[in-house]
């Protein structure tokens, strides 16, 4: 198993935590103005205009099959650093509930993500056991597929 103990930003998504290496945070910011693209599966929000950079934006909620939930002061997006094909870095926008604070976890709290009918969950590089909760750890690479990871690269017209 990959090293998971660092720092992670952990948010939410309806009553479960998720946490991100830190590493992979450019920015956390509110909610803004989003422009739709046509065409396009109903996670991905659309685009961005921050500061002057086009970023595609993605519902997290929707990506993992979630019910869709109305934006509330407390939703945001965390600017994370995607590696895609060729080992190209693209900027991305995940929606997420509420982000809740940056935590330390250590090796002896960290787990393996659980199997399911043979496979693992292929977006989770692990499960960390923070505070007496299981935050769910997200490999950021894996949350799109190379097909979806295309799709983004086209519609910021990289």
């Amino acid at each position: 198993m990959e090293q998971l103990s660092g720092k992670y930003l952990t948010f939410s998504l309806g009553k479960e935590e998720y946490g991100i290496p830190i590493g992979r945070v450019k920015e956390i910011i509110g909610m803004m103005e989003i422009t739709e693209v046509p065409r396009t599966p109903s996670f991905i929000r659309g685009v961005i205009n921050l500061r002057g950079k086009i970023i595609p934006l993605m519902d997290l909620r929707l990506k993992f099959g979630l019910q869709e939930k109305e934006y509330t002061e407390r939703t945001c997006i965390i600017v994370v650093e995607m590696i895609g094909e060729e080992r190209s870095i693209q900027m991305m926008g995940v929606v997420v509930d509420m982000v809740s604070e940056v935590v330390n976890i250590t090796e002896g709290e960290t787990e393996a993500p659980p199997q399911y009918g043979g496979g693992q969950v292929r977006f989770l590089a692990g499960m960390g056991k923070v505070k007496g909760k299981v935050v769910m750890l997200l490999d950021v690479h894996k949350v799109l597929d190379d097909q979806e990871m295309a799709m983004i690269k086209e519609i910021k017209g990289a």
